[in-house]
């Protein structure tokens, strides 16, 4: 195998989806990928059930935390193979400088923390979103990555997102 790639996933607040998909990358494709999150304008605290849920999928918690994506943009920051927004606001956003030019992509949730109703609402919402990251990631993770070039890894990652978006 070669070295694991790096995914960065961005919302504005980084305190649900983006961390979902963190967790989910790097439980899920067991050391293939390695998942990072941030937010443009992080909230600074993790939601409870998004914490919950990492739990869940053996996560290590104390790596969970809400931060900005400029951290990611520093020279001392690892370095990104892929970029994936994970709102709609974020990927309205101008992003930072991400250097090595990683393959980007917007894959587009309704944020769970703003559902308002029962608390079985909101776990049904972040349930949705957990769904539809693990689905997304697990056909990520199939791709053969090492054999595409930039251009064929950003095309599969919006097909990844539209097949989903489709049905």
């Amino acid at each position: 195998m070669t070295r694991p790639y790096n995914i960065l996933f961005l919302c504005t607040g980084n305190s649900a989806r983006s961390i979902l998909g963190e967790a989910l990358a790097t439980t899920l494709s067991h050391g293939r990928f390695i998942g990072y999150s941030a937010g443009s304008q992080p909230k600074l605290f993790v939601h409870p059930i998004a914490l919950k849920l990492a739990r869940e999928m053996g996560y290590p918690l104390e790596l969970l935390r809400s931060k900005t994506w400029d951290e990611f943009g520093r020279q001392d920051a690892p370095h990104m193979d892929f970029i994936i927004t994970v709102c709609d606001s974020a990927a309205g956003e101008e992003c930072p400088y991400w250097p090595g030019h990683p393959a980007t992509a917007h894959w587009g949730f309704m944020d769970p923390a703003a559902v308002d109703g029962s608390e079985h609402d909101m776990w049904d919402a972040f349930r949705k979103v957990e769904m539809g990251l693990r689905n997304r990631i697990e056909l990520l993770i199939d791709l053969p990555v090492e054999k595409l070039d930039h251009l064929q890894i950003k095309d599969e990652l919006h097909a990844i997102h539209h097949r989903f978006n489709s049905e």
